[in-house]
């Protein structure tokens, strides 16, 4: 008996966003976490070729922890490509400018050097306080999982009591006399279409009968008529 084995496709890549507190924890163990995280190692799926890891969003990176004596020895360099070009700059005066550039190098170090490792790297977000612009990602997620989110979002907007809840509020909705009285089963199909336009509401393709009565009922039960 012989058995297929599963190998991830860059077409099934689900990636998720991912949250870390730097607040009081050391550079190393966070530097660590988050470089797992974007190279994917800690999904069952894991494939070494593919750039299949998750979002790593870092906030705190102001208040990060750094043990020992490093915040002396630890030296940041650069070079601006030019003789004589080499700059450098202590921790402590790396954190008074951009305390993300050094949660950032500390990672990139720890990811592939090549071009895997710098579309990784466009993974990561880091910012020195506790806020961040991304929870509309942590809702949605990216890839397959958001996929998934948007059409369901698209069944339920496209629902009759969706459609009754988006027309817009006119007078017309509350004039008693314009209703359609009783039952809104008893009236014909064109009645019926014909009272959904003068609400306002948008009918769907593949609507039935029962579907535009319900919207209709929906703005009437929305708007209720004021003696």
């Amino acid at each position: 008996m012989t058995t297929k084995t599963y190998r991830l496709s860059a077409n099934d890549i689900d990636a998720r966003w991912h949250v870390i507190d730097a607040d009081g924890h050391p550079l190393g163990r966070i530097a660590s976490e988050a470089a797992k995280i974007l190279l994917g190692k800690h999904k069952a799926t894991y494939e070494p070729h593919l750039a299949m890891g998750d979002y790593v969003v870092i906030v705190n990176a102001e208040k990060v922890a750094i043990t020992g004596d490093k915040t002396r020895q630890k030296v940041y360099y650069r070079h601006s490509g030019y003789p004589g070009g080499l700059k450098e700059r202590s921790y402590i005066e790396q954190m008074d400018r951009d305390p993300g550039r050094v949660i950032e190098k500390a990672i990139k170090g720890m990811l592939p050097h090549n071009v895997r490792g710098r579309e990784l790297f466009r993974h990561l977000k880091v910012y020195a306080g506790p806020q961040h612009p991304h929870e509309a990602q942590f809702n949605a997620g990216t890839g397959e999982r958001a996929r998934k989110t948007a059409a369901k979002a698209a069944v339920v907007a496209s629902t009759p009591r969706a459609a009754a809840a988006a027309a817009p509020s006119a007078g017309a909705l509350t004039d008693a006399a314009a209703r359609l009285s009783g039952s809104l089963a008893r009236f014909r199909r064109e009645e019926l279409d014909a009272e959904a336009a003068r609400l306002g509401i948008a009918l769907q393709s593949g609507w039935t009968k029962t579907d535009v009565a319900d919207a209709i009922q929906g703005v009437y039960d929305a708007n209720p008529v004021t003696a």
